[in-house]
């Protein structure tokens, strides 16, 4: 069942899916992800907090572009810095003095950054982090927490039944296309528990070339968990790389690694860091990054001078607007105002998790009955202009507006589900599928 509000932009998701595998390019795009049939499937246009569907629905973003927009969908300084450099050329047969700014920018920010290197998105810098820590160490093995792209040293995890990667990416995913030699290459451990990590390390002794994990996401990490950490890859001869892809910049201009008060070996970026223009970072030591002048790490594209003027000029407008200060207040703001509503409608759901990124939380005890609640919140929000999933993307062009319009929705959506599972008719206002958690990750 469908919902006639959003009736082109299933009609679009049909044709794509016979021409597009998947019918997205990014797996957190499809609507399985949200409320499939409901949420809308193609976008028109942005402008600040909000975007338009080909329906001519307007909806508050708040997946925010998948964490990729910082300072708001279209913004006027760091679009115009990209059009001046259009003008200029974007990809000569040479490099651009651009490309040492941001360099230099990058260096002074961020704690660990010595040297860097250029990519086009979270992925492939992670998978060129990679590359340099094998090539850095001489050792093959990686172990890893959290998620880090679809390449092939990431996936291989999956090619051994004992190191499955349902609690890091996909439940279930198979590995398709990745060579079964890379077998034993890659090895996940849980977030949180340094004791298992200690015990990869020694099983693996000698053989590990970098220890890659999301420092946090949406909750602090353990009291000197990330220090822990720290001290064992080090004492192992391995590299600490941090993938601060989805946390970037948001927590601070010097990233997570900065707001933990743990500096690591490595660190890759992308999303945020250029409000949605293509483009990824990995920034390191010296001592890690220089061996890789003499490794092939290569393509046209790293320079391509749209992403990095974007980037550039995405930090400066960070700092310039102290934009990680006003995430973190408008974070609280939301929490305060969804927890209120919460109790008053008497809806089993708390918003919590770092101010920076909130969560919902839905206490219901059926696991099954749970994901059709938060399907039904995504739906109902959805309905009354509010896109997103059970969590809040921040950036700098939300503001009282778009608080009061979702406290409002949320006020009308949790008296709807508080009532639903009173009178066990949850089922029966829902219009969409159950959402499909994709991504149940083990870092917070």
């Amino acid at each position: 069942m469908t919902d006639p509000r959003v009736a082109r932009s299933n009609a679009l998701y049909a044709r794509a899916q016979q021409l597009i595998p998947g019918g997205t390019q990014l797996v957190s795009r499809r609507p399985t992800r949200f409320a499939n049939g409901v949420s809308p499937v193609f976008a028109a246009r942005g402008q600040g907090a909000r975007i338009w569907d080909v329906d001519g629905n307007e909806y508050i973003d708040w997946a925010t572009g998948i964490l990729a927009i910082i300072l708001g969908y279209c913004d006027p300084v760091v679009d115009q810095a990209v059009i001046e450099q259009i003008h200029r050329g974007v990809n000569f047969s040479i490099s651009t003095e651009v490309e040492l700014e941001l360099a230099e920018e990058l260096v002074r920010t961020i704690p660990c950054a010595e040297m860097v290197r250029y990519t086009k998105g979270g992925g492939d810098a992670c998978t060129v982090a990679v590359r340099i820590a094998r090539g850095t160490t001489g050792r093959d093995k990686v172990l890893f927490c959290g998620y880090h792209g679809w390449h092939d040293w990431y996936l291989a995890a999956n090619l051994d039944a004992a190191a499955s990667l349902n609690a890091h990416l996909f439940p279930g995913i198979e590995p398709i296309g990745v060579p079964r030699a890379l077998a034993g290459t890659a090895h996940p451990f849980p977030y949180g528990d340094t004791a298992a990590l200690g015990t990869l390390l020694d099983e693996h002794r000698g053989e590990v070339a970098a220890v890659m994990m999301e420092p946090f996401r949406s909750e602090r990490p353990p009291a000197g968990y990330l220090d822990e950490v720290a001290r064992l890859t080090r004492a192992a001869g391995a590299v600490l790389i941090f993938d601060e892809v989805s946390t970037g910049l948001r927590f601070g201009l010097g990233g997570a690694q900065e707001f933990a008060g743990v500096t690591p070996d490595m660190a890759v970026y992308a999303k945020s860091m250029s409000n949605g223009y293509s483009f990824g970072a990995v920034v390191g030591t010296r001592a890690v990054m220089e061996p890789a002048a003499r490794m092939f790490v290569s393509s046209t594209y790293w320079s391509d001078a749209v992403g990095i003027r974007a980037a550039l000029t995405t930090i400066g407008e960070l700092r310039r607007r102290n934009v990680p200060a006003q995430i973190a207040a408008y974070g609280e703001q939301i929490q305060q105002s969804i927890n209120e509503v919460a109790r008053s409608t008497g809806c089993p759901v708390k918003c919590g998790g770092l101010v920076q990124y909130p969560q919902l939380q839905f206490q219901v005890d059926d696991p099954h009955l749970k994901a059709k609640v938060v399907t039904l919140y995504i739906q109902e929000m959805a309905r009354r202009g509010c896109h997103g999933y059970a969590s809040f993307g921040l950036n700098a062009a939300q503001g009282a507006a778009e608080l009061q319009q979702t406290t409002e929705a949320a006020r009308e959506v949790f008296t709807l589900i508080a009532e639903g599972l009173h009178s066990q008719s949850i089922d029966r206002l829902l219009i969409a599928q159950p959402q499909q958690e994709t991504f149940r990750r083990l870092v917070h």
